[in-house]
């Protein structure tokens, strides 16, 4: 049985995990330093207020403050639902049309561990090809798109497309301190990144690039795109403060056109990850 772990103790590891010293992070609470030295030690024990104000100074996510309280002695503040909880349908029905909306181009629902809670079943030919293994609900986005056995053999730049997710994981890692996701990212790490053996971007291209696209042959054309994620505004609810909705737009009018007549074609036999979030 592993010990039991004090207020003071995950304190000091959220104040650690920020990188601050007990002076930086007590000047930002506006407490005395003393006094947070108490808490970490043991020697004061915080109020249900202390622990969720400083928690919002840490930016301790919502599942984790409710772990600070627990551990304070308090009970749980924020709620964790499934979205399939009647109290989300308002919920549902914003996350539905977002994505429908997106239409013909992808877009997907991602929890916190990236799997994909809902999508708009948009452009199946960029799942051709792809292990069915992989297609099994739940899908892992991350394992999606950089798996030999996934969409990785496809996309032309897979190097900096692989950087660029890994840097957002390795970034989500250093926010929540979880540890499936240390898992995730020790998976995904043993993927070969490849390098491109096609040209993508032409000579001199990329130094007025915006944004990283994601270069991926699918139906025989070459695609690229850039994604936007957004999240919901103050969230009370644990599983809203962690999904993501993740929008994939043409990055070129080649593109534009080439998903248009794709989308006009016949459907491909591949089916994607498709699973909605009923209205």
């Amino acid at each position: 049985m592993g010990s039991v772990r004090t207020i003071g103790d995950l304190l000091r590891e959220w104040r650690q995990r920020r990188r601050l010293s007990q002076l930086d992070l007590a000047c930002e609470a506006e407490i005395s330093t003393r006094h947070l030295s108490f808490l970490e030690t043991g020697r004061s024990q915080p109020s249900r207020e202390m622990v969720l104000h400083l928690a919002e100074q840490l930016e301790v996510p919502q599942r984790e403050r409710n772990v600070l309280l627990v551990a304070a002695g308090y009970a749980p503040m924020f709620p964790e639902r499934s979205l399939e909880d009647p109290v989300l349908d308002n919920v549902r029905r914003a996350i539905h049309i977002v994505l429908e909306a997106q239409k013909p181009y992808p877009a997907f629902a991602i929890d916190r561990h990236w799997n994909i809670a809902a999508s708009n079943a948009a452009l199946p030919q960029l799942y051709d090809g792809v292990s069915p293994e992989l297609l099994k609900p739940p899908v892992n986005a991350l394992r999606l798109g950089l798996s030999p056995d996934g969409l990785a053999p496809k996309i032309a730049n897979l190097a900096e497309w692989r950087a660029h997710l890994l840097a957002r994981l390795r970034r989500q890692i250093d926010l929540t301190g979880d540890p499936s996701l240390m898992e995730l990212l020790q998976e995904l790490l043993k993927y070969p990144g490849g390098v491109s053996k096609t040209p993508t971007m032409p000579v001199g291209a990329m130094q007025h690039a915006v944004v990283v696209p994601l270069q991926i042959r699918a139906g025989g054309q070459m695609l690229s795109f850039f994604s936007t994620t957004t999240i919901f505004g103050s969230p009370v609810d644990v599983t809203l403060s962690e999904l993501a909705l993740e929008c994939f737009y043409p990055a070129d009018e080649a593109t534009a056109d080439a998903v248009r007549a794709m989308t006009d074609s016949a459907p491909s036999a591949q089916e994607g990850p498709a699973r909605r979030i009923a209205s």
